[in-house]
């Protein structure tokens, strides 16, 4: 691991340049969104569809209504009716909350073959560069992988870098439900990963699951990885900051509040995604029982208490983890606040053994990823914790008996 200077004044002096360079490329990125507005996105195209559209001469209700009451409209449709929704709004029904989940699914998998389809014809578009052709082709690839039969889309964006959403297990009938929050350079290319398949989405999601299961086969679990955000790109001024954050933690607090059921719910979040979780933690609602974060740059806060959430809230960090250098701070906007790890901070801090690095959290055979198996089927009592005085699992002898095999 490199060794870095730690010494006040350099940090001061860190601290200092790089708000130096935040209000440059604030300056400039303001100027630049003013000048590049997009013409209309598919997903909106859909939503304005559905807002003027009518069934049976009836309005549809409104795609930003509660869940609930979304959920009540689609319960009086018949089975005809609703497919007749998904099938001419497949974007708008694909993404709405309150929407049946199975119905969801199909929607997504009619808007995945339709982006697809736009996709190649842009491969052969004369317009479009070499490389612009190509990323079509990739795109395309990506959305026909996601049509599959097995695979269940509960949300998908074609839009720009594109968001997407999948679910490992069956959310209608889990007795514990996990959402796995990805950090940086999350978006459609990278939502899954042939090599070190477990440091991308579908990857860690998968693994969670498996380990879940093996942790107590008798819990009907369910496991969303959750790239339904934009994402900051690199290590930038976006990642430096809660912007995205901010955008994410709305669209997390939605899905939580449209899952179905009353099951209990777990958050994973790597990376900057920890910075979403925090941000959202106090709008979240009370059925979300854990948040856990893994490589964390900060949660916006100083202390626990301060996200203003009845969740545990549970850290770890591998050794090797380079995230430990960034400073722990906030000013002016820049960086996301306290250490997790740091024993003021107030989590329960858990054993990462294993995991080696920022990016190794949910592969297979690591104490982390049995951590989080364990917290997500609630086996509380088998979480191995980051110190010997276990007092990461304080106070939790009476939570569920589950346990690794």
């Amino acid at each position: 691991m490199t060794s870095f200077d730690t010494s006040p004044q350099l940090s001061v002096w860190r601290v200092l340049l790089a708000l130096a360079v935040v209000f440059v490329m604030l300056a400039t990125t303001g100027w630049t969104a003013l000048h590049n507005q997009r013409e209309t996105t598919p997903l909106q195209a859909s939503l304005d569809s559905w807002t003027h559209g009518r069934l049976h001469g009836h309005r549809l209700p409104d795609p930003d209504a509660s869940p609930a009451l979304l959920s009540r409209y689609f319960a009086k449709l018949g089975s005809q009716e609703r497919v007749h929704l998904a099938q001419r709004y497949p974007l708008a029904v694909g993404n709405m909350n309150g929407a049946p989940v199975g119905l969801r699914y199909q929607a997504n998998r009619l808007a995945l073959l339709q982006a697809r389809g736009v996709e190649r014809a842009r491969m052969h578009d004369p317009r479009l560069t070499p490389s612009g052709q190509q990323e079509a082709g990739e795109r395309m690839r990506r959305f026909e992988a996601l049509t599959a039969p097995d695979r269940h889309i509960l949300a998908f964006d074609p839009d720009g870098s594109g968001r997407v959403a999948e679910v490992f297990g069956d959310l209608r009938t889990a007795e514990r439900v996990s959402v796995v929050v990805p950090g940086v350079d999350t978006d459609l290319l990278t939502f899954q990963r042939t090599n070190r398949s477990w440091s991308a989405p579908v990857g860690m999601a998968k693994a969670l699951y498996r380990a879940e299961r093996k942790a107590s086969p008798a819990t009907r679990t369910a496991v969303i990885a959750w790239a339904d955000y934009t994402a900051p790109a690199g290590l930038g001024i976006e990642s430096a900051t809660a912007m995205r954050a901010e955008s994410g933690a709305v669209r997390l607090n939605a899905l939580v509040r449209a899952l179905p059921g009353a099951t209990p719910v777990s958050l994973f979040c790597h990376s900057y995604g920890s910075v979403v979780c925090g941000v959202a933690a106090h709008t979240l609602p009370a059925r979300v029982a854990d948040i856990a974060v893994a490589g964390s740059p900060g949660m916006r806060v100083a202390n626990a208490s301060h996200l203003r959430t009845s969740a545990r809230v549970w850290a770890m960090r591998d050794a090797d983890d380079w995230i430990q250098d960034v400073p722990y701070l906030e000013l002016g906007g820049l960086g996301h606040g306290a250490d997790p790890m740091s024993s003021a901070f107030g989590a329960r801090v858990l054993s990462a053994q294993g995991a080696d690095g920022h990016a190794g959290y949910f592969q297979p055979g690591t104490e982390s990823l049995d951590n989080f198996a364990d917290i997500g089927v609630g086996a509380y009592r088998s979480v191995r914790c980051a110190h010997e005085d276990e007092a990461c699992r304080a106070g939790l002898s009476g939570t569920a008996t589950a346990g690794r095999a």
